[in-house]
């Protein structure tokens, strides 16, 4: 196995789960919004309340679609680390992302760190998400006392 080969597998593996745990978090937390809301724990009954629930439910749903978008990038990485080298695989992921028409074919193959770096920034990208999330979901109690 090839160093770069090793790096392309680990990286999707370690992306796989960086899709997964805040995914669960949030689904957890908006699963159980409701049950609170009818066990009376959360009413949003004052404006600020209904503004930290849309704001919440936005950073939810927007940490679930970026959760998707890693683990579709990791499932890159994986076809990626199936081939020997990194240019061929490269190809690969572009051939695919060309077929499905979610991108036009590039006129040159893009090397292993804009591949990382791209997905590097979507993880950025999930984790300010999750901290609205988190905030939005932390400020409900106090938003209720007052």
């Amino acid at each position: 196995m090839t160093p770069a080969l090793g790096i392309r597998d680990g990286f999707a593996d370690w992306l796989a789960r960086q899709a997964l745990w805040p995914a669960v978090i949030v689904a957890a937390v908006l699963a159980a919004a409701p049950l609170a809301a009818l066990a009376g724990a959360v009413a949003p009954s004052t404006w600020p309340m209904a503004i930290i629930g849309v704001v919440a439910t936005v950073g939810g749903l927007a940490v679930l679609a970026l959760s998707a978008l890693i683990r579709f990038d990791a499932a890159l990485f994986y076809l990626m680390a199936s081939y020997d080298d990194e240019a061929t695989g490269g190809a690969a992921v572009d051939d695919v992302l060309a077929r499905m028409r979610l991108k036009p074919q590039p006129a040159r193959v893009r090397g292993l760190p804009e591949r990382v770096a791209g997905a590097l920034r979507l993880v950025f990208r999930q984790r300010l998400a999750l901290s609205v999330f988190v905030l939005a979901v932390a400020a409900a109690p106090l938003a209720f006392q007052s």
